[in-house]
């Protein structure tokens, strides 16, 4: 488990390749459920649930139905249970999970950074914040200096994430290019690019700073990569579905929750469960 985690912003900040996605790693009834109807209810029907849904990412949100389901799910399910919300989490790939939301099929997404999903509605304060960083093999003394230095190493992206405008646009332009770019879908990708690595089958890759940590640290083998650069720091939010005809109440209400649990100090209590902390 990660043993210290300081971020430099406060909690509530304003503001070759696979072709095919699995299906989502979800119980069977709410696979279900996202077949039939859209989760937004009627504007005249009382709200009693939200689904939320992502690929693990943890320590920002990790494995539904865990001891451990994230700091962002917890702070999520006690916010709106102070409306008398409760949350239903489910893990799906994030390429799906972000198509789902875009259909009305579930509420909302985790982990989100503004370049994931431009159109969907995001509250007006942050629940988590990333820092991006990008990895290669130990051996590896590859050194970033700009999108351009990427031009002789083959990057590995995640299908449906973003890391920071600038790499944004090189994956969008060469990701057709399997020399360039090899973007991996699926449940587990985050272990899959670290093997990948190991293997020294591909030459770098971008993942939120402490979620690598975490994952490393559970494989007991920290020491298996190496950092060769922080190139985007960004907050991250539970951002709603664009359809949804609720979505811009359910995020004032999950600030509104939000920002009463900061203040109550249960934010703090929470992140010290994932042995985390808001401090400079």
């Amino acid at each position: 488990m990660a043993k210290t985690l300081v971020l430099s912003i406060a909690l509530f900040l304003a503001a070759c390749s696979q072709p095919e996605d699995p299906p989502p790693l979800v119980p069977e009834t709410a696979a279900k459920a996202t077949k039939t109807a859209p989760a937004a209810p009627a504007p005249t029907e009382p709200r009693h649930r939200v689904v939320i849904a992502a690929d693990p990412w943890c320590p920002h949100n990790c494995e539904a139905g865990s001891e451990h389901e994230g700091y962002m799910i917890d702070i999520a399910r006690e916010a709106f249970g102070l409306a008398g919300i409760d949350v239903e989490y489910v893990n799906m790939s994030w390429a799906r999970a972000l198509q789902q939301a875009r259909d009305g099929y579930i509420d909302a997404v985790v982990g989100a950074l503004p370049g994931d999903a431009p159109d969907f509605v995001f509250p007006d304060a942050a629940t988590g914040y990333s820092t991006i960083a990008l990895y290669t093999h130990p051996d590896n003394n590859w050194q970033y200096a700009g999108v351009d230095s990427l031009s002789q190493s083959k990057l590995l992206a995640i299908n449906g994430y973003a890391y920071s405008p600038e790499l944004d646009n090189y994956i969008e332009k060469y990701q057709d290019d399997p020399e360039r770019v090899w973007v991996l879908s699926g449940p587990a990708p985050l272990s899959r690019a670290i093997e990948l690595l190991h293997q020294q089958r591909s030459d770098v890759f971008p993942e939120d700073r402490y979620v690598m940590q975490w994952q490393l640290e559970q494989e007991n083998n920290t020491e298996s990569l190496r950092m060769a650069a922080v190139i985007h720091e960004s907050p991250i939010y539970v951002a709603f579905s664009p359809v949804g005809r609720d979505s811009a109440q359910l995020a004032a209400l999950l600030s509104e929750g939000a920002r009463a649990l900061q203040s109550s100090g249960r934010v703090a209590e929470i992140l010290t469960r994932y042995g985390l902390s808001w401090s400079d």
